[in-house]
């Protein structure tokens, strides 16, 4: 697993995005108490189950692997000239 270039960044907007797209289908509402963490792998879990991404494989399961999956869905969804990506 290679880590990209400001994969930090890129997490936090994808925690962003992943929590507007959870509340906009309605099944989920975060709480200001619900740490990183529980919001990452909600996200994953959500992105998997409406077949958005890719699941990881059962042995590759961990939260680092998560955080890099969430990472790289934003990364394809932001346009080529975001900051984040450059």
């Amino acid at each position: 697993m290679k880590k990209l270039k400001n994969e930090a960044g890129l997490l936090k907007e994808a925690i962003l995005q992943g929590m507007e797209y959870g509340e906009d289908r309605g099944v989920v509402e975060f709480e200001p108490t619900d740490s990183a963490n529980q919001k990452i792998e909600y996200i994953y879990r959500l992105l998997v189950h409406d077949k958005v991404i890719q699941p990881l494989a059962k042995e590759q399961l961990s939260l680092k692997a998560m955080k890099h999956k969430l990472a790289l869905w934003i990364s394809r969804r932001l346009s080529k000239d975001h900051p984040l990506l450059k």
